[in-house]
């Protein structure tokens, strides 16, 4: 038997309604702060990544799938999207275009990690993207979404955390105390990180290592390392935030893992999701266009959300969907009427089966099964009178109708 790659799954019904009703939930909220789709492609050339997401990060370093194509060039399975849609934005001219580019994609992203709790090799990302402007308003303007998005497939009990990594003079200051400091400390932590004390010290505050939380805690903070142009940007972030009524906490030590992140960076922890709580993660990236060639500055902030994880603590409260009207019909006449019948319910948006069984009971019992929220009995005296009985399943109700009153009363009871 040939079964699945290894962190990579298959998602069926009845799970495949909970992704579906998630989905539906991230278009409506996009729709209302006026986010347009934006498709990008899985394979990108290596150099995006590398140039974006940053050579020193666990991603370029460890999870990406690379390989080389047949005319010797280097490509890469999207492990994020935020590269692909600013290399997008650029080759695109959407500077061009009137106002903020304000985009967004649902999507599958590949990294080649340890496979977990909520956590797989082909995962699954609802992020977006505001690409044009540097204000603090914008900022606070996406968190809004994000806490709106969670709030609309049915998520609670959520906490917001903030931080700001501040521009590149400011952490270039930062880099050189953590860089001394961690002179003595590096030795007593773990191998990445005394390899990143050395090429990257920021990246050493996104290590995951229980035993190295101790001495990252002693470690200064960057909010005392930021110039007065970014404390005052996160301090009007802030104050966006708390004219909205939107919870949060700083969080000094929350830079992300990816080296494109400048000034506000936000994380979404939920408890339901164990050690590994995060459930979407984002941040501004000033900066990033002009790294990958733009010759315009396009500031920008964006997040994505683990959609694997965000359907995970989702799926219960989502009530699974039911069939519309179950047909049984009594013979070959019968089925061909019901085939017709049912196309004309069809066409009232509702979901109609028609059973192929041969015993009306063995039907009944599928009707059930498939909770049908109606069903229809059609023999050959129904298809003389054209009349049909219709029985509610849920209250046990039944009327006869003829064929333009069952539309009727269908059509109203959607």
């Amino acid at each position: 038997m040939i079964r699945s790659v290894k962190g990579m799954r298959d998602i069926l019904p009845p799970s495949s309604a909970a992704w579906n009703h998630v989905e539906a939930a991230a278009r409506r909220v996009f729709h209302r702060f006026n986010y347009q789709e934006i498709r990008t492609p899985i394979l990108e050339e290596t150099a995006l990544f590398v140039r974006g997401v940053g050579e020193e990060t666990d991603i370029v370093s460890k999870e990406m799938y690379t390989f080389e194509d047949r005319d010797g060039s280097s490509l890469t399975m999207r492990p994020e999207n935020t590269a692909s849609v600013l290399r997008a934005y650029i080759e695109h001219r959407l500077d061009q275009q009137p106002g903020l580019q304000k985009l967004y994609y649902i999507g599958p992203m590949f990294r080649r990690e340890r496979p977990q709790k909520g956590r797989y090799r082909q995962f699954y990302q609802i992020g977006a993207e505001a690409i044009g402007s540097d204000s603090p308003a914008i900022d606070a303007e996406v968190i809004e979404l994000v806490v709106g998005l969670l709030t609309e497939v049915g998520l609670s009990d959520f906490t917001l955390l903030i931080n700001s990594v501040g521009s590149k003079q400011s952490r270039a200051r930062y880099n050189e105390a953590l860089r001394e400091q961690l002179k003595e400390l590096a030795p007593k932590m773990c191998t990445d990180c005394r390899r990143r004390a050395e090429t990257n010290p920021l990246r050493v505050l996104d290590c995951k290592v229980p035993e190295d939380q101790p001495i990252i805690d002693r470690l200064p903070s960057i909010l005392d390392y930021l110039d007065d142009a970014d404390r005052e940007h996160f301090r009007e972030v802030r104050e966006f935030l708390d004219e909205r009524g939107i919870a949060y906490e700083v969080k000094p030590r929350l830079v992300r893992g990816l080296d494109y992140y400048a000034r506000t960076t936000f994380e979404i922890t939920h408890g339901a999701l164990g050690a590994q709580n995060a459930i979407l993660g984002g941040g501004r990236y000033d900066g990033l266009a002009e790294l990958l060639g733009s010759k315009v500055p396009a500031p920008g902030i964006g997040f994505s959300i683990g959609e694997d994880r965000l359907v995970m603590t989702t799926e219960n409260q989502i009530e699974q969907p039911s069939l519309g009207v179950y047909i049984a019909p009594m013979g070959e006449a019968a089925l061909r009427h019901c085939a017709v019948l049912a196309s004309e319910i069809r066409r009232l948006d509702l979901s109609v089966e028609v059973g192929t069984e041969r015993k009306l009971k063995r039907m009944l019992e599928l009707a059930n099964k498939l909770r049908a929220r109606y069903t229809l009995i059609v023999g050959d005296n129904e298809i003389v009178t054209q009349s049909y009985a219709l029985k509610d399943m849920s209250s046990g109700d039944q009327q006869t109708l003829t064929k333009q009153a069952l539309l009727d009363h269908l059509a109203r009871a959607q």
